[in-house]
């Protein structure tokens, strides 16, 4: 009975602009320090959007009927406290309206003790899956998007990122792996994070993270060479990837 006592049952909660779920940090989401993967911790982003809008009767097949699904164009993290492994994390988003072409969602992650780890502002398109063509916020027809979360998200605003035209570091190639395709077919959002920290110089692999923030450019698929070149601004990397025609995407590694 005390073993049963002991097991922990995960909640969720639907609201009407947010979504609330637990989880656990498990070894494989973590580094050789065992915290978490910045890599992880992008893809929590990614996935609770989706776990909101299951949760609605949104779901992803309901969408591509619908021919409007959602891509992520724009994220950032700022890191208040490093998740580490068997750390459980209550993970909770919100839409937040949007601006311009851009679907607005931000999250706060706490652990258990009630501590804020990270807070996060991502941008959305609006895509249809048939023609590809990015359509307007108001165009779309599932549901009736809140203007505003009412949340006050302690983190910056995701933003274009540039890297400068010359002084450039070239890092290595990365080819794109079966394994790292998902179910559309593409390089999975959160993948591109431990790419980033792949190719980071050496000495900042382990430096505490500050802000991590990241643009995608262009979808990489299964068998593209993606060349990566940074640059070192002082306190800041800047990183980006090119695949065979066109840049895929841009990151900013802000450290403590």
């Amino acid at each position: 009975m005390k073993e049963l006592d002991a097991m922990r049952y995960f909640e969720q909660h639907l609201y009407e602009v947010g979504y609330s779920r637990q989880m656990e940090v498990s070894f494989p989401d973590c580094d050789r320090n065992k915290q978490a993967r910045i890599g992880a911790l992008l893809s929590v982003l990614s996935v609770w959007g989706g776990y909101d809008y299951d949760a609605r009767g949104l779901t992803h097949e309901k969408l591509t009927e619908l021919r409007q699904v959602f891509l992520l164009s724009r994220a950032v993290m700022k890191i208040h406290r490093r998740p580490v492994n068997e750390d459980v994390l209550t993970v909770d988003t919100w839409e937040d309206g949007f601006r311009g072409p851009h679907f607005r969602r931000v999250y706060r992650i706490h652990d258990g003790d009630g501590r804020l780890c990270v807070s996060a502002k991502s941008d959305w398109l609006l895509v249809d899956p048939v023609s590809r063509k990015i359509e307007r916020p108001t165009a779309f027809k599932a549901r009736e998007i809140p203007a505003s979360c009412g949340q006050e998200i302690d983190c910056p605003e995701p933003k274009k990122i540039r890297l400068p035209s010359d002084g450039l570091t070239e890092l290595g190639n990365r080819v794109v792996r079966w394994s790292d395709l998902d179910g559309n077919g593409h390089l999975f959002s959160g993948n591109y994070g431990d790419i980033v920290w792949d190719f980071l110089p050496e000495a900042l692999q382990s430096r505490p993270v500050d802000t991590f923030a990241i643009n995608y450019s262009r979808e990489a698929t299964l068998g593209d060479t993606i060349l990566l070149r940074g640059c070192d601004m002082g306190g800041a990397y800047l990183m980006e990837g090119r695949g065979p025609a066109e840049l895929c995407f841009t990151a900013e590694c802000v450290f403590a």
